[in-house]
């Protein structure tokens, strides 16, 4: 799928070069005005002159864009509602633009999946389940659903001719355990690579607003004034208020204005301005005297703000960032369940231990039993005694810690997975994981690493972002470019003046100082007032050029120069991406093959410690050996299993690393990122490579000293 960025590029090609050429020669003619208006002779300008725009051109000219990033659907949203548009249509119901927005309360209770979950005052949790879990009721991933509806409500503004205010798309990492890198550390050569958990800058839009605004009023205003107004003004000079010592004016006012500006740079102001006033002044001949005024002006950019692209430019950089939040969420998506991964793998392990710690116990507290009936027969010392009791204590103590790290681990699986912790059956119940990791090879640890390295690059939502931010960079840079040029602006306008009202029945002749007769002037009234006003009687047109050109320019200047410093800057900013996303992958394929080698290895450790332990028991009990040989066995053995729990988790917790490295989580889980985006999901991701768990007794998380 192309973008959206390089297709709106690609369409404004074909008029590059005519545009860049007229701004070149229009530029030239600025320079030689500058030049006769100093004084300066004209050769003396022009080889400067010449010398700056041969520059100037080296420095702007633009790289070619990098290969277009494939993309997830685009627009995800949680709700059918499109903030992009208006609510409910104008055409509808244009009452509908003045009602404010009403957004559904967020749920605070948990999904019904994981109550059918719950036996026996238990919860048998698989991973698969858990995933989903997550899906439905993570609150990293619940508030990055919003993300998207304010990226929309941003595009709205763009069409609107407003600036950009951002979502503040970023990836939420506010569920407690797992791990905060994308990659996570495992055995390979290089440990453990982080990657920026927001992407690429976010939503961030380098050199944001550069270059000329956009017509402001893309949505058009009607405004209007209505005054009533009753005055009460004495006079200094008696001439000219017919004798009288203070004037009575009443003015009502009633003007109406429509707005509007269009995406070519085109702006349009009509006005029409009414007045009824009456006087008691002797002077005026009429009274209430009508007057009314009409005009439209339409001013259109030339230079600096003209054309559809330059006014078009933040709805432009507002569809990207729409796609910047969609890869957003797609990556908060694989980094949850990364880390909600991680957890549940954690939980396995500390599940585990307590197995292991309890065997060890049982282990040592058989052989302190055996102790003492053999010290009770005499065929013990006493220092053997209480050797055995030292181990049992000590494994007792194991035991206990082993415990609260899986209280700890069950709370923090259910923080991860659920919403409401104070239920009162969630909080009582146990969380008991049903999966555990196989160890068989998986395609991607024998596949060439280059083609794994393509593989992330395709799908990386990284280097997604940051292409489009490189975009949205080049945007700003082309609006900067536009912010050079001189104004010059064209408008023309249309208008007309009409008067009318009736005869002031205190009109009086200055020259016979008596009342005019009545019907000395013709009366009319507000229909003949407007129709005079729109049939050209007495019209007021006219056309006319702004110039303003800044002398010296140096605030734009410096504008598109650090615009453009800004555009190489992500240009190798997203270079270094590749290079290491490139690392990453390598490194991820090293551990998980270096994971599963140390998982062997710790097989055949803890079967051989198992197997020691064995030998040195019957040992003991033929008089071969020692108490003391006996525990130390015990301890070897106990080391192993730990190595074994440890590696197995490690080699997981990699498995899950390389597929979220590589991007492809959720291909490989069967996840549907339009449900996740929704929070309602279908049915459980499928997780290859899981073994059930083996059937025994589940470990106790009460301590050994209370039994």
């Amino acid at each position: 799928m192309q973008l959206f960025g390089a297709s709106v590029f690609e369409r404004q090609q074909h008029s590059r070069g005519s545009r860049k050429q007229a701004g070149n020669r229009l530029r030239a003619v600025a320079v030689a005005l500058l030049t006769v208006s100093a004084g300066m002779p004209s050769g003396f300008a022009q080889q400067p002159a010449v010398a700056a725009a041969t520059a100037e051109k080296a420095a702007s000219d633009l790289p070619s864009a990098p290969a277009p990033v494939p993309t997830q659907p685009l627009n995800l949203r949680q709700s059918k509602r499109d903030f992009s548009k208006p609510a409910g249509g104008f055409l509808a119901n244009p009452i509908n633009a003045y009602r404010p927005a009403t957004i559904a309360k967020a749920s605070f209770d948990n999904s019904v999946r994981l109550s059918d979950l719950v036996k026996n005052g238990k919860i048998y949790l698989s991973l698969s389940d858990a995933l989903a879990l997550a899906l439905e009721n993570n609150y990293d991933i619940a508030i990055s659903r919003y993300y998207m509806d304010l990226a929309d409500l941003d595009l709205m503004r763009a069409k609107a001719g407003q600036l950009l205010q951002g979502s503040g798309a970023t990836v939420n990492t506010n569920t407690q355990g797992g791990y905060s890198s994308s990659t996570v550390a495992g055995g390979g050569p290089g440990g453990s690579t982080g990657a920026s958990a927001a992407g690429s800058g976010g939503l961030t839009i380098t050199a944001s607003g550069a270059g000329p605004m956009p017509e402001a009023n893309m949505d058009p205003s009607i405004t209007s004034t209505i005054q009533f107004e009753r005055a009460t003004a004495p006079q200094a000079n008696k001439l000219f208020s017919g004798g009288l010592s203070t004037l009575t004016t009443n003015t009502n006012v009633y003007n109406l204005a429509y707005i509007q500006g269009f995406i070519t740079g085109t702006s349009l102001n009509v006005s029409l301005n009414n007045n009824r006033t009456t006087t008691d002044n002797p002077n005026a001949d009429y009274s209430p005297n009508l007057g009314s005024t009409f005009k439209a002006q339409v001013t259109q950019h030339l230079l600096q703000g003209a054309g559809i692209w330059v006014n078009k430019r933040f709805v432009y950089q507002a569809i990207n960032n729409r796609r910047i939040t969609d890869s957003t969420f797609r990556q908060q998506i694989l980094y949850t369940v990364n880390q909600v991964e991680n957890i549940y793998w954690g939980l396995v392990n500390a599940y585990e231990d307590v197995q292991a710690k309890e065997l060890a116990l049982d282990q040592s507290s058989k052989l302190a039993a055996d102790n003492r009936k053999q010290l009770e027969i005499g065929t013990l010392a006493p220092l053997d005694v209480v050797n055995s009791d030292s181990a049992v204590a000590a494994d007792k103590q194991a035991l206990i810690s082993s415990q609260s790290t899986l209280n700890y681990q069950q709370q923090i699986i259910k923080q991860a997975i659920a919403r409401n912790l104070n239920d009162p059956a969630l909080v009582a119940a146990a969380v008991i994981p049903t999966d555990r990791v196989s160890i068989e090879e998986i395609p991607e640890e024998k596949q060439p690493v280059d083609e794994l390295v393509q593989e992330a690059f395709k799908n990386s939502p990284v280097l997604e972002q940051a292409t489009l931010a490189l975009k949205n960079d080049e945007i700003s840079l082309r609006g900067a470019k536009n912010g050079l040029l001189p104004t010059f602006d064209a408008y023309g306008f249309y208008g007309s003046n009409a008067l009318g009202g009736s005869q002031n029945p205190s009109a009086t002749n200055p020259f016979t100082g008596a009342l005019y007769p009545a019907g000395t002037f013709p009366s009319s009234g507000y229909g003949t007032v407007l129709q005079n006003l729109f049939n050209s009687s007495a019209p007021d047109k006219g056309v006319g050029f702004n110039v303003t050109i800044p002398i010296r320019n140096r605030a734009a200047q410096a504008e598109q120069a650090a615009a453009l410093i800004q555009y190489r800057q992500a240009e190798l900013r997203l270079e270094q991406l590749y290079t290491q996303i490139r690392m990453q992958v390598v490194n991820a394929q090293f551990a998980l093959t270096n994971d599963r080698a140390l998982v062997q290895a710790s097989i055949a450790a803890k079967d051989y410690a198992q197997q020691s332990l064995d030998a040195e028991i019957k040992k003991l009990r033929l008089g071969a050996s020692t108490t003391a040989s006996v525990l130390l066995q015990e301890k070897n053995q106990a080391a192993a299993q730990n190595t074994l729990l440890a590696s197995e988790a490690a080699y997981a917790r990699d498995r899950a690393g390389l597929y979220q490295t590589l991007a492809n989580t959720l291909d490989h889980y069967g996840i549907n990122l339009q449900e996740a985006a929704t929070g309602n999901v279908s049915a459980a991701p499928v997780v290859p490579g899981l073994t059930p768990a083996s059937g025994g007794n589940e470990p106790t998380t009460v301590p050994p000293a209370a039994q």
